[in-house]
């Protein structure tokens, strides 16, 4: 008979370079099930499904979404049920936070293109003070 493989927390922390309190983090939000074991259950052995779930999470995260959202994403893919469905919600979540990203990088664009026009602004400013590019008092740079 062939026994599941296991894995320790410490080795999930390991391998993907985690905290053994972020594991147990997303543990308590309901994305791993351990099973326990040893002295009044304190040791924790994660199956291979509960890895599956960890990498999901991981990648989940990645994309910008968040735990509830990952759990529910990767609950729909433990039921047994038809997968059109569950594609569709992940490519609606996929979507929202593609549209999200984009609005951030589109703010970023235009915040970084004032701070070239306040850069481009303050130097010719400064070439006017000082046409001959001396510092003060008509000194040259200490260098």
């Amino acid at each position: 008979m062939a026994t599941s493989q296991t894995f320790s927390i410490s080795d999930l922390a390991k391998e993907f370079d985690l905290t053994t309190r972020a594991i147990r983090f997303y543990e308590d939000m309901g994305l791993l099930q351990p099973q326990r074991a040893g002295p009044g259950g304190r040791t924790r052995l994660y199956s291979a499904r509960d890895r599956t779930r960890l990498k999901l999470t991981l990648r989940a995260k990645r994309l910008g979404l968040s735990l509830s959202e990952a759990r529910e994403l990767i609950d729909m893919y433990d039921s047994p049920r038809d997968t059109g469905p569950q594609l569709k919600k992940f490519l609606d979540i996929l979507a929202l936070h593609r549209r999200q990203l984009e609005d951030q990088l589109a703010d970023l664009q235009a915040n970084l293109d004032e701070v070239r026009t306040h850069e481009k602004d303050a130097r010719a400013l400064l070439a006017k003070a000082d046409p001959g590019g001396r510092g003060p008092r008509g000194k040259a740079p200490a260098a």
